[in-house]
This record gives structure tokens, sequence and C-alpha cells, in this order.
């Protein structure tokens, strides 16, 4: 189903319904929640979703849990999505929680399929079963261990939101706090403020959650690290391993075949 409101087809006795809908840019969901559990997944451009536990910036071809009756709200930044809608009985994480999920090659070809799913589809045919595989997987994706909160003020979020979407290491406070017309001392105090982190925190927490998309995507190691900034990619796969636990390469390789076709 694609375009179609969430409220046309909400009663319809189906465990999980699969919606695709496109936002045009800053498209603002204002606070809202669903009977349903939501599992809503970005194939392009940030969403920046906000709820009482905290924030997070989803970057492209990642996704956010949302349980059942969980006031959120989020912000379209040039997003086309894919959601899955389910029942609270049929949700297939526990936690009570907004969580940021690593969406695999697998659960993203599942996902573009669920397009053409109908919401009265036969649940005791190849539609029921592509549902419910779509429920395994959605259970089983693993988390995203990092986040990068978007600061209120206005200039400063303009600033980290465009970093976002072409993060570097390189980037420098001195840069950002020329052109905040502020000095570095008031600069650095003011950024960790705005998002309870230090600028160098947040610089790399924006990186990591950039590795861990392209790394998902297929891109190489190498590329990754040079695309980011890094003089190497032995200095970005030491950090990668310090921040994550592992190599770059044991995360590529861990993962199921690259995207197509996205």
């Amino acid at each position: 189903m694609h375009n179609v409101r969430l409220i046309e087809v909400d009663a319809v006795d189906r465990p999980v319904l699969a919606i695709g809908t496109d936002y045009t840019p800053g498209t603002l969901l204002d606070t809202h929640s669903h009977r349903r559990a939501q599992m809503l997944y970005g194939m392009s451009g940030l969403m920046e979703v906000d709820t009482a536990a905290g924030a997070w910036v989803i970057p492209p071809y990642s996704g956010v849990w949302i349980p059942a009756g969980q006031p959120h709200r989020v912000r379209m930044q040039g997003v086309s999505t894919r959601s899955l809608y389910i029942e609270p009985q049929a949700a297939p994480r526990a936690t009570e929680q907004c969580e940021a999920l690593i969406i695999s090659p697998l659960l993203h070809h599942l996902l573009l399929a669920s397009l053409d799913v109908p919401a009265l589809y036969d649940e005791a045919g190849r539609d029921g079963a592509l549902m419910q595989l779509l429920l395994y997987e959605v259970g089983r994706a693993p988390t995203m261990p990092l986040f990068a909160p978007l600061p209120h003020d206005v200039l400063l979020a303009e600033q980290c939101k465009a970093f976002l979407l072409q993060p570097s290491i390189q980037s420098t406070p001195d840069a950002w706090a020329e052109s905040l017309h502020k000095s570095l001392r008031t600069f650095t105090r003011f950024f960790r403020q705005q998002t309870g982190m230090s600028f160098g925190e947040w610089r790399q927490q924006a990186c990591l959650m950039a590795a861990l998309t392209r790394l998902s995507t297929g891109q190489s190691v190498t590329q990754v690290a040079l695309d980011l900034g890094y003089e190497s990619p032995a200095a970005f796969s030491a950090m990668f391993r310090k921040q994550l636990g592992r190599s770059p390469s044991a995360f590529r390789q861990a993962d199921l075949p690259a995207y197509t076709n996205a």
C-alpha cells in the first residue's frame, strides 16, 4: 500500500499492515501515537524522532522501533518511508522504549516487497508468509548503539543536520564557532549545553552512524574511511573497533549481501 493513511486500514483484521509514504522535505508529524506498534524505515533523507525519553536522528537505510501507544514526533527531511504497523500482541520486540535499528539488506528487500501487499492479505498465502518473515526479521534487527541528538537552537540545529548529511571527522569546532560568530570557548560550552555531548563526541557519533549505514549498503571499508575524512582505513578501523568492539570488515561480513535496486 502506498500513500495510504493508517486510519483508513487500522481496523483491518491482520497482525501487520505495510504502508509506504513519501514526504516532502520538512514535513512535521506532530506528537501522536498509534494503537499498533510501528517499525518506521527511511530509505532516503533524515528522520528526526522525538519522544519523552530522548531524541534520535535516523540516517537513510535505518529504522526506528516505536512501541504501541508511545507518543512521538517525527520531522521528515526528504524521506520515503516503509512502515509496518503491528498489533500489540504480535509485536516482535518486547521493549517499551523507542529503538534505532540497523536494517539488514534482507529486511530492506522484504520491506520493498511489502509495498505490494494489500491490507486484507491472505494470511495462508505468500503475502502472509512475507509478513511473518518481516516480523521475524524486525525482532532480530540489532539496535544502533549510537545517536546524535539535535540541539534546540535553530542555527546550530541546521548546521548539525547539514553535517549529518555529509559527515567528516575533519570538521573542526573552530570552523563551527566561526560560522556561528562565537568564540571557541563559548561555542564549546554552548554545544554541550544544547546536545549533552562535547563537539568531538557528537562528531564521532555522527560519523559512526554514517559508517554503519554505508557499510551495510556494501561500501568498502576504504571507501567509507576516506569519505568520512579519516587519514587512512587503518585509523578508521581502529576507531571503529574501539567504539563498537569489532572491526568494520567484521561488521560487513556479519551482514547479508549489499542492497540493490534501492
